[in-house]
């Protein structure tokens, strides 16, 4: 997969949430991108937001950085980050860095946008 294979949206759910959503490959050469669309959405004043993984096919430690800095930044604002994933091999490498123990992961858009906004 390349570079043009890797596309980023953004949703506005209300005044403080959004939903980013990826497809392709997140890793060092895209996550610049992502990192750009939640400074965007930050900057739109949100406080949560979902970062939606489902068509992702693979993450590397760029991704990962680009998350953790993001929650942090969102909880300090009073909100919250949350993952959608259902694909193994996301799910795995969010086990094995211990990000599912930081970032609550959803399986569906449906339950992560729950998430943010009860």
């Amino acid at each position: 997969m390349s570079v043009v294979d890797f596309s980023v949206k953004t949703a506005e759910l209300d005044g403080n949430a959004f939903v980013v959503s990826l497809t392709g490959e997140v890793d060092l050469h895209t996550a610049p991108e992502l990192k750009r669309a939640l400074d965007g959405v930050i900057a739109l004043g949100a406080t949560c937001a979902v970062v939606d993984l489902a068509d992702v096919s693979f993450i590397d430690s760029t991704t990962l950085g680009v998350l953790l800095r993001t929650h942090t930044r969102l909880e300090e604002l009073g909100g919250r980050l949350v993952l959608v994933a259902s694909d193994r091999r996301i799910l795995r490498t969010l086990e094995l860095t211990g990000l599912d123990r930081v970032l609550p992961i959803e399986r569906t858009l449906a339950e992560g946008v729950a998430a943010i906004l009860e």
